[in-house]
């Protein structure tokens, strides 16, 4: 066996934190809560330090500036963070996800990396669990100072590093936060089928989170032999392996293995990836990197989006000109589905809002919201009411696909304005 340095209370990461130094998080189920608890505990000893994170899971004091001396860098918006980011205590910073690590190389002070992990193995080895996202890129080149949380799952793939790395480890035992699937709507489902027929057998897939990339997945279980290279492998994707209809074998690269950046669903997909030869996660500038994603054939990315104009803009990250979220892997997968041989990307949207009395298809975007996937880019759209097929296509061609899948109520209406914008 091993021998390795004893565990540390939490609190003697506080010796490793001082002035003006970064502090950087993993995504979800990779901060160390109490890691993060010993940091408020001990705000009086620090001066100037930055936190950055993607999508933060727990709702915390300094979130909301009332921690002084911590302040929080988001890179993509959360529940616990939204609020913070408009009272002016939380930073965001717009990116693409797989180019977060080098954007955190370029900007960061100092920095320390503060992780949950798996238990260590036989050897001495712990993994990132259910996140390798940007901080398994600097495994090697930042210190780690880390939880063991007993709960965590060991995952393979570019995630691993020997405990005794660390500069330091304290020991924990708590639940991971679950994120259960939704409930489609019957707009879901109908969506979900007409993206599901325009799958062939083989592809490989990647889906973004939400009610209707899962009911995309549901509505695949009759295919065979669907690959898996996503960021986020969730309920969906595991429940396509375990019917045997995600088998990988006719991938690229990685055949028989499903690929992602993070995991987070239900227990069900934490108990899914422990110790699974068959998952591996590793860090995203080269999971989402779009030109390795291209190399995948038939590479299949599904991401949702809140609007989309007569162009084929996309707003994904704002809803009605409020910040909402941030750009996340959208764009990365859309560009890697272009470069793949038999590639194909789907934005996919409720034809209506607030219970149907706004049109989601619009002539432009609502005022204040963020282009995310750009016309360029944006392949196929699909409403509950058809598929539009942009790629390729005219500003006159797009416009009137986009109205033919918009609401029936709004059609009138929307060709109106198209005209009066002269794009018919």
């Amino acid at each position: 066996m091993v021998t390795l340095p004893p565990p540390l209370p939490a609190e003697a990461v506080l010796d490793h934190v001082g002035p003006g130094r970064d502090v950087i998080l993993p995504l979800g189920n990779g901060e160390p809560a109490t890691l993060v608890d010993a940091l408020e505990a001990g705000a009086d000893r620090l001066t100037d330090v930055r936190v950055h994170q993607m999508h933060a899971v727990r709702d915390r004091p300094y979130l909301h500036g009332k921690v002084p001396g911590l302040r929080h860098i988001s890179y993509f918006l959360s529940t616990h963070t939204r609020g913070g980011f408009e009272e002016g205590h939380v930073e965001l910073v717009p990116n693409h996800f797989f180019e977060v690590p080098r954007l955190l190389r370029e900007t960061v002070r100092n920095p320390i990396v503060l992780a949950s992990v798996s238990p260590p193995d036989g050897d001495g080895y712990v993994s990132l669990g259910v996140t390798c996202d940007y901080v398994g890129a600097m495994i090697g080149r930042v210190p780690f100072f880390v939880e063991v949380n007993a709960r965590m799952p060991r995952t393979r793939g570019s995630n691993r590093f020997p405990l005794a790395q660390a500069v330091g480890w304290c020991e924990a035992d708590y639940p991971l936060v679950e994120l259960p699937p939704p409930d489609p709507s019957p707009e879901d489902e109908a969506i979900a089928r007409l993206v599901a027929e325009r799958i062939p057998d083989g592809a490989t897939l990647q889906a973004g989170i939400g009610s209707i990339p899962n009911a995309i997945l549901r509505e695949l279980r009759d295919h065979r032999d669907l690959g898996i290279h996503t960021e986020l492998l969730s309920d969906g994707f595991v429940d396509l392996v375990r019917a045997g209809v995600a088998t990988g074998v006719r991938k690229s690269s990685k055949a028989g293995v499903a690929v992602a950046t993070f995991a987070f669903g239900s227990q069900a997909v934490y108990d899914f990836v422990h110790d699974n030869e068959g998952v591996e996660l590793h860090p995203v500038n080269r999971v989402n990197d779009p030109r390795l994603v291209g190399q995948q054939a038939a590479m299949t990315s599904i991401n949702a989006t809140t609007e989309v104009d007569f162009l084929g803009q996309c707003a994904s990250e704002t809803i009605g000109g409020r910040y909402w979220s941030s750009s996340g892997g959208q764009v990365d997968f859309a560009r890697g589905a272009l470069y793949s041989q038999g590639g194909q990307g789907f934005i996919v949207l409720r034809s209506t809002a607030r219970h149907g009395t706004i049109s989601r298809i619009r002539p432009t975007l609502s005022p204040g919201s963020a282009v995310t996937t750009g016309k360029n880019t944006v392949d196929k759209v699909v409403t509950e009411y058809g598929v539009a097929e942009l790629r390729g296509r005219s500003v006159r061609q797009r416009t009137r696909a986009l109205i033919g899948i918009a609401h029936p109520r709004f059609r009138d209406e929307l060709e109106a304005e198209a005209r009066r914008l002269r794009y018919l």
